[in-house]
């Protein structure tokens, strides 16, 4: 049976002990409460399926979420490393002050709706499916690692017992007639080579920019026409072929001074000093210089449009990101007729149910296949 006692301070504190399990106590503000947790506390614990929840009643999430961010992500790879704490923000802002026990599937599902219903600052459009998705994945990652690591007492994750929004379609922008060439002029006139260098490499081999970026002088090699990754998105290892002038744009990159002593292909600028007062070069940043090109090109092309008396195409170079140059280089492999498999070899695809995208860059064909056979 469980004892109840008033404290000096007016509430109510439970104490159970029983033999087998360690002694357990809480406080209330009114004894009927101290009373229905007590009885409960024995019957789990008659039962064999007490747990104590404490330390997850006890840690809100906003402090759950500065421990994963300093334990769990630094083990991710790097382009999550860096989207983890965007990702960590709104769910601070919403869910932070909640204890992690007290966050149900309910609490849950109302955070989904919410920011489904979110206009985002940047676009002025309401969040996408894939960052809502990607939010949720993250709490859901954090509870499973609360359970599984931290043994904080957590019966259940919440995250799992509510519907993701449904994936997007996939975005799938090509380049337009002349917009390949107002790029890569624009990416030549910027004043460091490695923009070039970067933006020709993801049109001609279909990397993506994280394997671009991380890419280190061992893994190229130039000779045999060959990269190889050993970390992907999907995990798995693998060699991107190289035409000629792919090989030659990563010839000139190994080759430039401008990398210094640094082991990535395209280097940035010095960092801080260490502990040891030494700088070292990270990999390139390619943000900001990507948003100049996108400007310039587009300048350019205005320009291009006045002297010859035309209206320009208001959609060009609308909306064009970085990693559209690799859905360009995929599209092209498939309208070259490379059989799938080969195309998922290159590009790291790694079921054929994620080049479905491209079916349609097929199917264009096919209408001229049967046409030919009269059937």
């Amino acid at each position: 049976m469980a004892t109840i006692t008033k404290t000096p301070s007016g509430t109510w504190k439970a104490i159970v002990r029983k033999v087998g399990w360690p002694t357990q106590a809480k406080t209330f503000r009114l004894k009927r409460d101290a009373s229905d947790w007590g009885r409960r506390t024995e019957d789990e614990m008659v039962r064999g399926v007490y747990v104590d929840r404490s330390a997850a009643e006890r840690l809100t999430l906003s402090q759950a979420l500065d421990r994963y961010l300093k334990e769990v992500t630094p083990t991710k790879r790097a382009s999550t490393q860096a989207t983890d704490p965007r990702k960590a923000v709104p769910l601070r802002a919403a869910l932070g002050e909640y204890s992690l026990a007290a966050i149900t599937p309910d609490i849950v599902a109302d955070y989904r709706d919410a920011r489904l219903a979110t206009v985002s600052e940047r676009t002025g459009r309401p969040l996408s499916n894939n960052s809502v998705r990607l939010e949720l994945a993250l709490l859901g990652h954090l509870y499973t690692t609360a359970i599984r690591e931290w043994r904080l007492g957590l019966v259940a994750n919440p995250v799992q017992m509510v519907r993701r929004p449904a994936p997007g379609e996939g975005r799938l922008r090509r380049l337009r007639e002349d917009e390949e060439q107002y790029l890569l002029a624009a990416c030549d006139a910027y004043s460091n080579p490695m923009v070039g260098w970067i933006v020709r490499v993801a049109l001609w081999t279909a990397m993506r920019q994280g394997e671009i970026l991380s890419l280190t002088a061992d893994q190229v090699d130039v000779e045999g026409r060959a990269v190889h990754l050993s970390q992907t998105k999907n995990g798995s290892r693998r060699t991107v072929p190289l035409s000629s002038r792919a090989a030659e744009v990563l010839r000139a990159a190994l080759g430039s001074r401008l990398r210094g002593d640094s082991p990535f292909v395209f280097a940035g600028e010095l960092g801080r000093p260490d502990a040891q007062g030494r700088r070292r070069r990270g990999h390139y940043q390619i943000h900001t210089p990507w948003r100049h090109v996108l400007q310039r090109a587009d300048e350019a092309y205005q320009e291009a449009c006045r002297k010859i008396g035309v209206d320009p195409d208001p959609k060009m170079f609308h909306d064009l990101r970085f990693h559209d140059l690799r859905h360009e280089a995929i599209s092209r492999l498939v309208e070259a007729d490379i059989p799938d498999q080969q195309v998922a070899a290159i590009s790291g695809h790694k079921s054929m149910q994620m080049l479905q995208r491209y079916a349609h860059l097929r199917n264009k064909k096919l209408v001229g296949v049967v046409e030919s056979l009269e059937l």
